[in-house]
């Protein structure tokens, strides 16, 4: 595949390698080449974005390739996306060839062409640190200095993998600082998860095992998006909230206490304004999806406004916020349309006759949708009180009305959103696992859980029991 992809594209390689080649000065306009193809593709496009600005979303072609060509691209990391993400690093008049096999997308991604180098390098060094990190739970039994220990040695190799390719090639020092963060913030992320992991045993801990936080930057904008930064971020004010607790007392991260101690904190060290609306954002969001109390979740909105000061931030954030009261016990289900497989469109509200479990599932995961469907049949089977409608996400009628009768899933049971977009804002669609529980009457019940929770049954016990 990535021989028949450098033979379709080597034209566009040709030229572009010209092209930079007589065109030394920085000040001049450059053009910059993304191409690529994608293997068993579940879309038919793929989104460029710069953080959460959306750059261009782009066709592929009959052969599952796309051709990208711009003159207004800065230096530094961007996003493809194609159902899942991944960040690369780009300069003006790089030609970048990507190849990606949706089966195993991180595993099977690829670079080649002018910029392709330091792309695999980033790559590389992306997948080392998830596959550390899978294996990091052995050692959390070790003393802190043994772990220590360790995880030092894992960086070493890092870093002079790193400076091998750096030592063989010009680098710019944007992609340095890149670099780096991925290695560097990855290990205080590791450092961070042993001291989530032993926060009940806090005599572990060496007085020296924390000096690393004395290096953390908060002023690194360019990294606000990227993965091993603002996860290492988040991981980091998560434990500097949990240092209030008592080592031993238990901690509900869906808490309106927890989350607000965290923006709270978040608000007063960190320094950069571009930076904190960021991480603010993200926490916002991961509350408001989780909350259940209409109350706590205006206060908390009230607070993380007077924060923020980004103002499209804010009205993303408020969106949420909005949708998420609604979907707190005792409202109605919003209204939706939802269609059925005789592509008859249909009220929720006029479908609902008994209490009943709305579940959501997409065709472009087929372990997730069959999983989903099991656990229905499952939970069906023991409490024949309720009804589970599925609702699928996608936006192919025939595709996935196919998928229903293949699967021999009960017709009778199974809608399509007729309005996606509507949907997604009405009902607060993040997870594609997300369930909602209504009475007869469509009142919500539980607007917000999991059929895999393990307190699940214990929730439709306790409605039936009212």
């Amino acid at each position: 595949m990535i021989v028949q992809l450098i033979k379709k594209i080597l034209p566009l390689l040709f030229f572009a390698t010209i092209f930079s080649c007589n065109n030394k000065d920085e000040k001049a306009v450059q053009t910059t080449w993304i191409s690529g193809q994608i293997v068993n593709p579940t879309l038919d496009y793929i989104i460029f974005s710069k953080g959460n600005q959306i750059l261009d979303t782009v066709k592929l072609d009959g052969d599952n390739f796309f051709y990208y060509k711009t003159e207004k691209i800065k230096s530094g990391l961007y996003f493809l996306k194609h159902g899942e993400s991944q960040v690369f690093f780009i300069e003006p008049g790089d030609s970048l060839l990507i190849h990606i096999n949706t089966i195993d997308f991180d595993e099977s991604l690829a670079y080649s062409g002018i910029g392709g180098e330091k792309n695999n390098l980033l790559i590389d060094l992306y997948l080392q640190n998830e596959t550390e990190n899978q294996n990091l739970p052995k050692w959390y039994a070790l003393s802190s200095t043994d772990f220590d220990h360790k995880i030092d040695s894992l960086k070493t190799l890092k870093i002079y993998k790193y400076e091998e390719y750096i030592n063989k090639n010009e680098v710019a020092e944007g992609f340095k600082n890149v670099a780096l963060a991925n290695i560097n913030y990855d290990y205080y992320s590791k450092k961070e998860m042993y001291a989530a992991a032993n926060r009940s045993n806090p005599e572990k801990f060496d007085k020296h095992f924390f000096d690393y936080r004395k290096k953390i930057d908060f002023e690194q904008n360019e990294l606000k998006y990227y993965y091993p930064y603002y996860r290492f971020m988040n991981r980091y004010f998560e434990n500097l909230v949990c240092s209030k607790y008592a080592s031993k007392t238990p901690i509900n991260r869906n808490s309106f206490e927890y989350n607000y101690r965290k923006i709270e904190l978040i608000d007063s060290i960190v320094t950069s304004d571009s930076l904190k609306n960021s991480l603010l954002r993200y926490n916002a969001m991961w509350y408001l999806l989780n909350a259940k109390n209409a109350e706590e979740e205006t206060k908390f909105f009230e607070a993380y406004s007077k924060m923020n000061t980004d103002k499209k931030n804010l009205e993303e954030v408020r969106k949420v916020f909005d949708a998420s009261v609604k979907l707190t016990a005792g409202n109605t289900i919003p209204d939706i349309a939802l269609v059925n497989t005789d592509n008859v469109v249909k009220d929720i509200q006029s479908v609902i006759k008994a209490p009943t479990v709305v579940y959501f599932w997409s065709g472009q995961s087929v372990s997730l949708y069959k999983n989903i469907h099991n656990r229905a049949a499952e939970l069906k089977s023991k409490y024949p009180e309720y009804d589970f409608f599925a609702v699928n996400t996608d936006t192919h009628f025939k595709k996935w009305r196919e998928t229903v009768k293949r699967a021999n899933y009960n017709p009778d049971t199974e809608f399509q959103l007729e309005n996606l977009a509507d949907a997604e804002k009405k009902l607060v669609l993040n997870a594609m696992n997300k369930v909602i529980i209504v009475d007869k009457n469509g009142v919500i019940l539980e607007g917000k859980t999991n059929m895999f929770n393990t307190d699940f049954e214990d929730l439709l016990l306790g409605f039936l029991n009212r």
